[in-house]
């Protein structure tokens, strides 16, 4: 089992053995951050806007933020690939670019170096895998308890995060490498409320991928060949999930 994001939807259109059985944020958990000339997303045409890698979760959320403005990826607005978050930001800053994609933490990078949140792209609540749990088909079929035993502790994790910020802190803290509390705030506060409480995958959430990958068989694409919900269903019958919530 692994956290992934949108590629395994690529993936799987190769004939890949995966499936995902549980979603992690079910948005794009991106910024756009610009250069102090750039004021507005519309200002981007004919423009190029920093990404960190093609056929990733940022170029996905880059080229649905475009739509959502009326352009298009490659068109009105070109794509330049700077291989992740740093790089994009260091092209920022040298004014390679006047405007690039960054997640969180690097967002209070950004800002301690003068720069400005042009949008929060998951304020927009545009359905995407920004990270979801996936396995192997094979290993759901064989050992659906060890799956069901996975999702018990994930889905008490997202619980805890919400409940128990300085345990989630903790564990933000090992996970990023630091001491630094604002860092470690600045995600804190980023992804708490993307966190769903029962994290199912949806259609929608998959249809939205299928939209944005760039893949031959995306188009005719069933989203519902994609996920399994079964395992989840299981748990929150079992009354799991009702008397986590309901504890005091």
């Amino acid at each position: 089992m692994a956290m992934t994001g949108g590629a395994i939807v690529n993936a799987i259109l190769s004939g890949a053995d995966l499936v995902y059985i549980a979603i992690g944020v079910p948005t794009y958990g991106f910024s756009v951050y610009a250069r102090p000339e750039i004021k507005d997303v519309s200002e981007l045409r004919g423009k190029v806007l920093g990404v960190m890698t093609k056929g990733a979760s940022s170029d996905h959320a880059a080229t649905a933020l475009l739509r959502q403005y009326g352009m298009r990826a490659g068109q009105e607005v070109k794509f330049i690939y700077l291989g992740g978050v740093r790089e994009v930001l260091a092209a920022l800053d040298r004014g390679v670019i006047p405007a690039g994609v960054i997640s969180s933490p690097t967002t209070l990078v950004a800002r301690r170096l003068g720069y400005k949140e042009l949008v929060n792209i998951g304020n927009l609540k545009l359905p995407y895998v920004h990270n979801g749990i996936s396995t192997r088909r094979s290993l759901a079929r064989q050992n659906p308890e060890l799956i069901k035993t996975f999702l018990k502790a994930y889905v008490e994790a997202l619980k805890i995060t919400q409940d128990e910020p300085e345990v989630a802190k903790r564990a933000l803290a090992r996970f990023l490498a630091t001491n630094d509390s604002a860092i470690i705030e600045e995600a804190y506060q980023a992804f708490k409320p993307l966190f769903p409480r029962v994290p199912y995958m949806t259609e929608e959430v998959i249809r939205s991928v299928l939209s944005v990958v760039d893949h031959p068989k995306a188009p005719k694409a069933d989203p519902k060949d994609f996920f399994d919900n079964r395992f989840l269903k299981e748990l929150e019958e079992t009354g799991f999930v009702q008397e986590l919530y309901g504890r005091r």
